[in-house]
């Protein structure tokens, strides 16, 4: 590992993308998987006197609540950092923190490689693309994705696309790091047809087979190619089977590696994502929130394609 260019991906996170300054309060978050990347960037704060370094014990599954002293935290600082095994970004911890003006990012499954990798990219330039991408999601109404002869329907009307450009400068605002994906909430109950995952999912990692998902209304009804992906549905319940969350990824440095907090952000994929959907203006309160990474599709916005093959046309 060279530490040098780790202390630097984490000297930007402190500086360039959160712009962390003396006096604020600032909790990072960890735990044991992630604990040197919450070292690494504690050590770089400009100020330590009002902030705290927790390590917590892994949540056991991506989506699930911290423990209510670490919600409790998090609501009173001025800055939170989350680098753990586990996501946290859409729990209701991490929704209310942001709620009461914190600003911060989480780092779900963030290794050393992926921070070292992902995080020296200019996000000036990911943050122009990111922007450009959520604006056209905002205008679009109906979304095709092809995966080879397969066709999946998404409504996205009255739904606003998000940016996650990794510039969290201003009280509210929230990313994830490494950044580079704009994103929306598909209406929960309108999409319709299949599609083929080929590059990784949330809890199983890199896929070696593509797993195809049959939709209707809006939810999963048929899993092709895979046990575990199967098992995962079977035991999520209804609402951890909606269709929650279309992302495309925007970041030139990413590549798929198995990790889906890098996966989702490479530029020219899409990955969709299953459960909660609250944060972001959707509407199914699941307990889970799993993303599926797409290779190269092909995506028509409003009958205008807008990635062929994996390359972002705009």
């Amino acid at each position: 590992m060279d530490f040098r260019k780790l202390k630097t991906s984490a000297r930007i996170v402190v500086n360039q993308c959160l712009g962390i300054k003396n006096g604020e309060s600032v909790v990072i978050v960890t735990d044991r998987p992630c604990k040197k990347i919450g070292e690494v960037l504690w050590e770089e704060l400009p100020d330590k006197k009002n902030s705290y370094l927790v390590e917590i014990t892994p949540t056991g599954g991506h989506g699930k609540e911290p423990p209510p002293l670490i919600a409790d935290i998090l609501r009173k600082c001025d800055v939170f950092i989350i680098p753990t095994s586990f996501s946290l970004t859409h729990t209701q911890a991490r929704i209310r923190a942001t709620e009461r003006g914190a600003r911060g990012a989480t780092m779900p499954g963030i290794t050393a490689d992926v921070m070292m990798r992902t995080l020296n990219a200019d996000y000036h330039r990911i943050a122009r693309l990111t922007k450009k991408m959520e604006i056209l999601l905002t205008k679009t109404s109906k979304v095709l994705i092809k995966t080879g002869k397969n066709g999946l329907y998404l409504d996205i009307s009255s739904r606003k696309g998000h940016p996650d450009t990794g510039i969290i400068r201003t009280p509210k605002s929230f990313s994830n790091l490494p950044a580079g994906e704009a994103y929306c909430a598909p209406l929960e109950n309108k999409s319709e047809g299949k599609v083929v995952i080929d590059g990784s999912f949330a809890p199983l990692g890199l896929l070696r087979k593509p797993v195809t998902l049959t939709l209707r209304s809006g939810k999963i009804v048929k899993v092709e190619g895979n046990k575990k992906f199967e098992k995962i549905f079977d035991e999520a319940g209804e609402k951890g089977r909606v269709l929650c969350e279309l992302g495309i990824g925007t970041n030139y440095k990413a590549i798929i590696t198995g990790n889906v907090l890098e996966d989702e952000k490479v530029m020219g994929t899409i990955h969709l994502a299953f459960g909660n959907n609250l944060g972001f203006g959707g509407k199914n309160d699941a307990k889970i929130h799993l993303d599926g990474v797409i290779r190269n599709p092909w995506v028509w916005f409003d009958n205008k394609l807008v990635i062929k093959q994996g390359k972002i046309l705009i």
